[in-house]
């Protein structure tokens, strides 16, 4: 069965790159009239004129913008939530402006744009939201406390999401991928030694592309996915099925029966 979006407007926040754009590259090989929504300086005009459907400058931790971008869209049946950062920094040492920048886009981001959509398609009594969740939603990768607690609020919203709206049948999933190729990770995927150990613990021993993302979001606000809301799927090529090492011999010994750092 082929996903169809004839005729419907969708919203991709985050959409001027990465997973975000093949999102809107998705959702319009199937029909449907696409907005994308992201920073100035990631061109979301341009971005948005080379799917054929167009761009709105703002910041989805700024209400008042956003919701200025979200009022251009009306009716609005389909809204997938991608924007994020991420700032790499050991708990111990995380900046206050780095945790709340990374909360209030993230996690702010997400309930801004959630909340303005809900508010337009619960009148109509249909509509999907798929937000971009991660991995990291569930574990607790080091040196990213800000993030993986951003990661792990989505969820709850998702699934309050899901309880609120479902008698307006509108439906809120998640989609959680794993090491994904897009600028944030280009230099990971560009270290040989980095990907051989990454991917040790990936069953599919590999790591995925945008469009391989895009796919099951794109699922998810189909019709194909008629009776499936507050739900998550894993994009990951199998890694939240195996096991991460935590410990490493650059830092630490095994004494007897258990490891201690150096």
């Amino acid at each position: 069965m082929q996903m169809d979006f004839t005729g419907r407007n969708a919203i991709v926040t985050g959409g001027a790159n990465g997973i975000g754009l093949a999102c809107a590259r998705a959702l319009t090989a199937g029909g449907a009239n696409v907005t994308i929504i992201d920073l100035a300086k990631e061109n979301p005009r341009e971005a948005g004129a080379g799917i054929g459907g167009q761009g709105i400058e703002a910041d989805v931790s700024d209400r008042v913008s956003l919701e200025a971008a979200f009022a251009r869209v009306d009716p609005l049946d389909i809204l997938i939530c991608c924007a994020g950062i991420a700032r790499f920094d050991c708990l111990m040492v995380t900046k206050q402006e780095d945790w709340d920048q990374t909360i209030a886009v993230n996690l702010g981001g997400v309930f801004h744009s959630l909340q303005l959509a809900a508010n337009r398609m619960q009148a109509r009594r249909s509509g999907s939201i798929v937000v971009i969740a991660s991995t990291n939603s569930y574990d607790g990768e080091a040196e990213l406390s800000a993030y993986n607690a951003s990661k792990a609020g989505i969820l709850g919203l998702v699934h309050t999401a899901a309880n609120e709206l479902g008698p307006y049948r509108i439906r809120v999933n998640a989609v959680c991928p794993g090491l994904i190729r897009t600028r944030l990770t280009s230099a990971h995927f560009g270290n040989t030694e980095v990907i051989r150990e990454y991917f040790r613990h990936i069953p599919l021993g590999r790591g995925g592309e945008p469009e391989e993302v895009a796919n099951a979001a794109a699922f998810y606000a189909s019709d194909l996915a008629s009776f499936i809301t507050g739900s998550t799927l894993f994009v990951d090529g199998g890694q939240m099925a195996s096991k991460f090492g935590t410990w490493s011999e650059k830092t630490a010994d095994f004494i007897g029966d258990h490891w201690q750092l150096r």
